[in-house]
């Protein structure tokens, strides 16, 4: 019975090496035609979606470069447009204390011509009075005094 036992075993184990060499050609093969390929490509794969991935970082940090770059921009223009529009105000402000010192110029001239004008209507209106004092005083007294006392006085 052992002897068979061993004779049933030798007869497996000889009937299996044909399959054994075959499972491992097979592998071999697998090895060779499909996994070694399938590896290369996934390899190949991960390298070029490593490369798409560092791409796209690499074109956002120069997108945000060029945002900044853009935004510096932008400030050095509005402070620019600041500072015209200082200068203009300035400018303008300049021309209106310059306007103004004109118009008070001549206000001042005109006051001082009507002034003047003033004082000289003054000066004849005084020497005006000054000349009728006299005969306004003699038609005073002509009309207050009695007219013998007015002539009388008026003899004197």
């Amino acid at each position: 019975m052992v002897d068979e036992l061993l004779r049933q075993l030798g007869d497996l184990a000889l009937g299996s090496v044909p399959t054994i060499i075959l499972f491992v050609l097979l592998v071999i093969a697998y090895r060779y035609v499909l996994y070694g390929p399938l590896m290369r490509t996934l390899a190949e794969r991960r390298e070029r979606t490593i490369g798409a991935v560092e791409k796209a970082h690499a074109a956002i940090a120069a997108a945000d470069a060029k945002s900044q770059e853009y935004e510096a921009k932008l400030r050095a223009a509005r402070a620019e447009i600041f500072h015209r529009r200082e200068q203009l105000l300035q400018q303008w402000n300049a021309q209106r204390d310059s306007a103004l010192a004109a118009a008070r110029h001549a206000a001042q001239q005109h006051v001082g011509a009507a002034r003047e004008a003033i004082e000289a209507e003054a000066a004849e209106a005084r020497h005006q009075i000054e000349a009728s004092a006299g005969a306004l005083a003699e038609q005073i007294m002509r009309a207050v005094l009695p007219p013998e006392l007015a002539s009388a006085e008026g003899v004197r």
